[in-house]
């Protein structure tokens, strides 16, 4: 597809779904903050255009956030909006540093807990305060005050203003269920419908205000009359917050797509380039927005071009139709900033985060912002995470189990250090007397306390006639501490290494197979089981199509780094994708079970080095009429060189991609931009693996 056509199938209408949904939330969020109206389109024109442009998330959407909007809010009180534009322009060369310093990733660092706790804290407050402005009231000067005052405004405002809110949360929350299509988004309906039916009733209700010459009316930044302290604090608070959402989003956007990865250092110069000009130009504070850019994926966008018209979109529909913003209920929008705060209360994320245990964290972190202030509800947010990561440093867990009259398992995994000595000997000392008991230690780290509270107990119980074999999963801590050589270097991890690694050679040859199902289920059931459970319940979601050799030496999982439900997986002898016409329905039928039925995005060859089929191929060894000789047959490959082995597998895989490409299913998936097709070549000696160009067959890793 050619860049012209790309963007006139793509990238504009994805622009326009996303434009339509960012006037009313830029015009929500500017009357949250307490700022101009025009001051939030000022700033999703800039975050569309400029970082648009210079970002280095493509698909990303920028424009003002519904998560800076408390810091805003204080911002304007403290400073005013010249003074707070000002700081906004700085706050952008701030990000601009953090960026060219290549400090991108750094801001990542902070607990997700905590960043989605905040989000959380930031939707409350603001779900708070506009709830008294849909009811036809003011909001309070703090969230508890909006809180208190609530029942009053309830039971005093029911008015026309309230009713036309009500029936926005309605159309809000009802039309993405009722109606999918994606050029009519809930925000717009819902605005749409309430302005028109508050316009037919010739409704007394605030509309949004704008300057009768939009251009004449942008606020120039001033510099605040205030302490430097006071300012540099909101200028780094404005830059922190605005950096880790932005490149937060960054990172959420990378999974809705198979496009091009975010470059987060590009990413966070772009969004202080625009913080620059927004604030220079009387705007709020820009970030990537999650909504808006999710919307942009979902409506196909394929370049950063639907960023940057949509920016232009929301300069010309200001500049030409700016009567007809002007027609909007203020209730309406306080109605949609309802529905986008609370939605930044995630319920997955909270039963994730209790999954994880870092429950405590989300909600202090949360509860700190609503009931003190944004950096308050922070700081203690991070003092949580810390606190919890401490005890589990200095935490293990330990189990006994009887498994047989006189037989005893005890298992010990985490952290062991001196600080937990005195209950391990406790857990130790309630075995009984003259057992057979195996130890056995999953441990992340073992200090010398420890280490010699283990070796005493041992001593102690098998002089007391007991017998004690101690086995160690992962690393060799206990057994490098016996011969003083502790902290020395790690065996390689049983999920790894194969059975001849951690399996003595007698076993391998009786019970391999039960012995290492027995070590899954010991060590690694117990982590995997509750994801298994949730796929078990939901069913398989796999987003990729794993074609591959049945060489032993490829372990899919490992060389992707992937779970279950990750990957949906085809393998067989010389991973080969007979054509459609060939006869053979068994990849076939797969194919099109993953395509169809999965809606999997991504469908991945993967051939490798030393492949056996490809050498039978290059030699013709395979004897005409066999099984083999007839499946390789399939392929369909013919080389030109057979003295370059590696060649000759690369070209074994491309061809493979243009035998996929006969199945109809495939063509229309492809042509309808649903499926991308890819070529891999995984080298066993270097333990990498290669992208291919599937017309040049050249290969690049695909880590460089």
């Amino acid at each position: 597809m050619s860049d012209l056509t790309q963007l006139l199938r793509r990238d504009l209408p994805a622009s326009i779904v996303v434009f339509l949904i960012a006037i009313p939330l830029s015009l929500g969020i500017a009357a949250a903050s307490g700022a101009p109206l025009l001051a939030g389109l000022v700033a999703a024109v800039v975050g569309g255009i400029v970082a648009g442009a210079l970002g280095g998330a493509p698909l990303q959407v920028s424009g003002p956030a519904a998560g800076l909007t408390v810091i805003v809010a204080g911002t304007v009180a403290d400073f005013g909006f010249a003074g707070t534009a000002a700081i906004v322009a700085v706050a952008g060369l701030v990000q601009i540093a953090l960026g060219a310093s290549r400090l991108g990733r750094a801001a990542l660092a902070l607990s997700p807990a905590v960043v989605h706790g905040m989000l959380a804290g930031i939707g409350l407050v603001i779900a708070l305060s506009q709830v008294h402005v849909m009811l036809g009231g003011s909001p309070q000067s703090s969230a508890w005050r909006n809180l208190v005052d609530l029942p009053g405004q309830l039971a005093t405002h029911h008015g026309t203003a309230a009713v036309l809110g009500v029936l926005t949360v309605a159309i809000l929350v009802l039309w993405p269920r009722l109606v999918r299509f994606s050029l009519l988004p809930a925000a717009l309906v819902a605005v749409v419908s309430m302005t028109a039916l508050s316009t037919a009733m010739n409704a007394d209700v605030d509309r949004v205000d704008l300057p009768d010459e939009p251009l004449s009316g942008l606020i120039r930044p001033a510099w605040p009359d205030a302490p430097l302290r006071e300012i540099t604090i909101a200028v780094l608070t404005i830059a922190i917050v605005a950096s880790v959402e932005s490149l937060l989003s960054a990172v959420a956007v990378d999974r809705l797509h198979d496009g091009p990865r975010a470059e987060l250092n590009r990413e966070l110069v772009g969004q202080g380039v625009a913080n620059t000009a927004s604030g220079l130009l009387g705007g709020l504070p820009v970030t990537g927005v999650i909504v808006r850019s999710s919307t942009n994926v979902a409506a196909g966008a394929r370049t950063r071009a639907s960023a940057i018209m949509h920016g232009l979109w929301i300069a010309a529909f200001v500049l030409l139709f700016a009567d007809l913003l002007e027609t909007i209920p203020m209730a309406v929008l306080a109605a949609v900033l309802i529905v986008v705060g609370l939605r930044l209360v995630d319920l997955g994320q909270i039963r994730t985060y209790a999954r994880h245990r870092e429950l405590p964290t989300y909600l202090i972190t949360a509860l700190g912002v609503v009931v003190t202030d944004l950096l308050t509800g922070v700081a203690l947010g991070m003092v949580t995470a810390a606190v919890f990561i401490l005890w589990r440093l200095a935490r293990s867990e330990i189990r006994r189990v009887e498994r047989a009259p006189g037989e005893w398992l005890v298992t010990i995994n985490g952290t062991l250090s001196f600080v937990e000595s005195a209950r391990l000997s406790r857990e130790l000392g309630a075995l009984p007397p003259g057992a057979v008991v195996d130890l056995e230690l999953h441990l992340d780290y073992l200090d010398h306390g420890a280490f010699e509270t283990i070796r005493d107990w041992r001593s102690g119980y098998e002089r007391a006639g007991g017998s004690v074999s101690i086995r160690e999963v992962h690393d060799s801590w206990f057994h490098q501490a016996t011969s003083g050589r502790l902290g020395e270097g790690k065996r390689t991890p049983r999920l790894l290494g194969s059975w001849s690694r951690w399996q003595d050679m007698d076993q391998q040859r009786r019970d391999a197979m039960a012995a290492g199902i027995a070590e899954f289920e010991r060590s690694v059931a117990p982590l995997v089981r509750p994801h298994l459970a949730d796929l078990a319940r939901d069913g398989q979601s796999p987003q990729q199509l794993f074609i591959t050799c049945a060489d032993s030496r490829v372990v899919p999982n490992l060389i992707t780094a992937s779970g279950p439900g990750d990957l949906f997986c085809v393998r067989n002898i010389g991973n080969i994708v007979p054509p459609h016409t060939a006869g053979d329905t068994s990849v076939g039928a797969a194919v099109e079970y993953a395509v169809d039925i999965l809606g999997v995005t991504t469908i991945t060859v993967c051939g490798h080095s030393g492949c056996g089929a490809v050498r039978a191929l290059m030699s013709d060894a395979a004897r005409e009429g066999s099984a083999l000789g007839d499946w390789l047959a399939n392929s369909g490959v013919r080389f030109s060189d057979v003295s370059d082995e590696e060649r000759c597998c690369t070209d074994n895989v491309v061809r493979q991609l243009a035998n996929l490409r006969t199945y109809p299913t495939v063509r229309d998936a492809e042509a309808a931009g649903r499926l991308r097709l890819t070529g891999m070549y995984f080298d066993l000696a270097e333990a990498r693996m290669y992208e291919l160009d599937p017309i040049l067959g050249a290969a690049r890793p695909v880590a460089a």
